[in-house]
């Protein structure tokens, strides 16, 4: 049975039909090809997109593996051990694989070899897969947006080795993100040794993009594109030239990594872009320096000028040549004023570095969250027309560091932390309107050790959050199944207060072929997967009851509440792509 969160007594605290009505929930659609699908952003004109993940089919290369080879070996046995545990008999050998295209046919097959390329993503001697990929949603069509992807010259097909991250998109249209180089297969020969061996390299780890509604591409090159340099494009604005996109992009190397880069990258034990690659994942502040930036593009996507944000702080001498320093711009209003996130002094120690929210405005990065409040991290997520922002802020909880939803008033420098579902729970906003509603996630519960996330609407100047899920009805239309859907995040609110996000519901499970999984009785599986959804407002709609008779009140602020079937690391995984 699904309980509510004593939702009537709640609503009538509200003060706008937005809340005080019950949503009816409708599915965006799911790309053919892909087990999972989510909402990014939405225009007030319509145009809806996101990404989708899980793809079925991941083509694997196997003709230049060595099946031989200890690391595939013991991964073999790993698994082997693993379907005797489940009472399975493992359905493939090795040999299969390399000598009768068992991961063309055999899901079992097809499953293992994903899983082995995935746990060593940072070994460059292995091809190279990605299961995300941009998408668009057009009433109930899902189509796919490849953002850097070529065909593979070994298989049918992109090579799939590309992220592909959708971000935003615009009045007309035109949408912005970032997505990785593809992976070339290519010979190479290790300084002493006489044969060739194969890595996977690519031209550069991270790019933005426009893309016109018509589907015309521009890359957004850095200005510094030393070993590729970097860039992202995290939000864009229709303007009366043109649009406004925001992002970040490389600007230099300090010192102290160049020196990294010379004494480690010298083409002689692997590829240099291997080099770069595994410096820049293991280094913790990265590569490159990094800052905030502003283009201006005219009707034709022309760029007509790139202005660089700065950072929250200026660094000594010194600090110039040690670690880098990043800001970053990701989400911008009609007003020109844009939010994102900088590097900047810890209050008690110049020498401590943190990541702050922050908003870029008449040049200055003006750092606004009290330190002395023991906050230490967070990011500036989105902002209104109104100039009110909303992102999240970190601090230690009951010993553990948690992240707490915020809204920034910038005409009275006011910044609020609301009550969301208890005290320890971390909450995340992810968009405002200009009506004052915030839409989110939090956590309502744990279970086996797990913090599970529901979707929250808020109203500025109310108490508390509302959980999305307390507005949804409680059974599906013939009155006595439980209501199928879950909203676990909610990503994006229009001015009609329609709301984008994504919900979870339980169906057949897949496997990675697209095949329907069995047990080992022959009965079918069954998984929570990730839909795309829209919440829309019903007039004079009711909320729901869904207590049974003589039920005690449930305060989802407990941690017995009871579990519900939510789509764990693919939703929280991902959407922790988005922060940074």
């Amino acid at each position: 049975m699904k309980y509510k969160l004593l939702a009537a007594s709640i609503l009538a605290t509200l003060s706008t039909s937005a809340t005080s009505a019950t949503y009816q929930l409708s599915e965006l659609g799911t790309l053919e090809d892909a087990k999972y699908s989510y909402v990014k952003d939405v225009s007030e004109s319509g145009h809806i997109i996101g990404f989708a993940n899980g793809l079925y089919n991941l083509p694997i290369d196997t003709s230049y593996i060595d099946f031989s080879e200890n690391i595939i070996e013991n991964s073999y046995d790993n698994t082997k051990a693993a379907f005797e545990l489940s009472d399975k008999e493992i359905t493939f050998t090795l040999d299969d694989i390399e000598n009768n295209d068992a991961v063309l046919t055999n899901a079992d097959a097809h499953t293992f070899m994903v899983s082995f390329l995935s746990s060593i993503s940072t070994n460059f001697e292995y091809q190279k897969l990605s299961s995300l990929v941009g998408v668009k949603y057009n009433d109930t069509q899902v189509t796919e947006q490849s953002l850097f992807d070529v065909a593979s010259v070994d298989y049918d097909g992109l090579t799939r080795s590309t992220s592909n991250i959708f971000n935003a998109v615009s009045e007309d249209g035109v949408t912005v993100g970032w997505g990785s180089a593809p992976y070339d297969k290519v010979s190479f020969i290790p300084d002493g040794d006489d044969e060739a061996e194969t890595w996977f390299t690519h031209e550069f780890i991270e790019r933005g993009m426009v893309i016109s509604a018509d589907g015309l591409k521009v890359p957004l090159e850095p200005e510094f594109n030393e070993y590729g340099g970097t860039s992202r494009a995290n939000d864009i604005v229709k303007t009366n030239s043109g649009y406004t996109v925001v992002g970040n992009m490389s600007t230099s190397i300090p010192d102290d990594r160049q020196d990294n880069i010379d004494d480690n990258c010298d083409n002689e034990d692997e590829p240099t872009s291997v080099c770069i690659n595994l410096l820049n994942t293991n280094i913790s502040r990265g590569l490159f320096n990094k800052r905030a930036v502003k283009w201006e593009l005219d009707e034709s996507l022309n760029i007509t000028s790139v202005e660089e944000l700065g950072l929250a702080l200026t660094p000594d001498e010194g600090e110039t040549e040690d670690d880098a320093f990043t800001s970053t711009a990701l989400a911008v209003n009609s007003n020109g004023i844009i939010v994102g996130s900088s590097n900047t002094r810890y209050y008690k120690n110049d020498d401590t570095i943190l990541t702050m929210p922050v908003y870029f405005k008449d040049g200055a990065v003006i750092d606004f969250i009290d330190q002395e409040d023991d906050w230490q991290a967070g990011k500036s997520i989105a902002i209104n027309d109104n100039d009110v922002i909303t992102g999240y802020a970190t601090k230690r909880i009951e010993g553990t560091l948690r992240n707490k939803f915020f809204y920034h008033d910038i005409a009275t420098g006011n910044t609020v932390f609301p009550t969301d579902y208890f005290s320890s729970s971390s909450s995340y906003s992810n968009d405002i309107n200009n009506q004052g509603y915030i839409v989110g996630e939090g956590e309502v519960g744990v279970s086996d050790n797990t913090r599970r996330k529901e979707a929250f609407i808020y109203k500025i100047g109310e108490d508390k959050i509302t959980n999305l899920n307390d507005l949804l009805p409680c059974f599906d239309t013939d009155g006595e199944t439980n209501y199928a859907y879950t909203m676990a995040e909610a990503t994006s609110i229009n001015e009609n207060n329609e709301i984008f996000g994504t919900a979870t519901k339980t169906v057949e499970k897949l496997d990675s072929l697209g095949g329907v999984v069995t047990d080992v009785n022959g009965e079918i599986e069954y998984e929570s997967i990730a839909v795309a959804v829209k919440l829309t407002p019903i007039a004079n709609g009711e909320v729901d009851d869904c207590a049974p008779p003589d039920a005690e009140v449930y305060e989802r602020n407990s941690a017995s509440f009871p579990w519900y079937t939510l789509l764990l690391l693919p939703l929280v995984g991902l959407r922790r792509i988005f922060r940074f």
